[in-house]
């Protein structure tokens, strides 16, 4: 099931929309100032090819260790990023997220598009994982979305 919602995403636009991160990955690494925010992007452009199955979490919560995203660095690289970027790449998937709930077919690519909005607020000090590593991995996240 999860390789047909990939599969239905990445031709509904999914490869578009993950192009369109690489190709800002692609800038910001070339601009040698956006190198911390480049791996960002290759990041949530992976996640936007395939996100069905996959889910974004702080590296943080995962490994139970900081690092240099993660820190105090992290945190300013995200407030920049937010300032000058974030805010309007959320806003439009949020957008195409409103679009797809439209449709009752579309309600579980509006959920990915939110998820993406949400990664596109503060992607520094992130990663994608699969679900199947992730639940084993974090049991504080089971507990968590059980709460919900």
């Amino acid at each position: 099931m999860i390789f047909i919602l990939n599969l239905v995403w990445f031709v509904l636009g999914g490869f578009f929309a993950g192009l369109g991160w690489v190709l800002a990955g692609v800038i910001m690494a070339l601009t040698i100032v956006g190198l911390p925010w480049a791996r960002s992007c290759f990041m949530i452009a992976r996640y936007t090819f395939w996100p069905f199955g996959y889910d974004i979490v702080s590296r943080n919560e995962l490994n139970g260790r900081g690092d240099l995203g993660t820190g105090t660095l992290g945190t300013i690289g995200n407030v920049i990023w937010f300032v000058l970027a974030g805010w309007w790449l959320a806003l439009a998937h949020l957008t195409a997220a409103v679009a797809f709930a439209v449709t009752i077919i579309g309600i579980p690519f509006a959920w990915a598009h939110v998820k993406l909005a949400m990664a596109s607020l503060f992607p520094v000090g992130k990663t994608v994982v699969s679900t199947e590593v992730l639940w084993p991995a974090m049991p504080q996240a089971k507990s968590a979305s059980l709460k919900r």
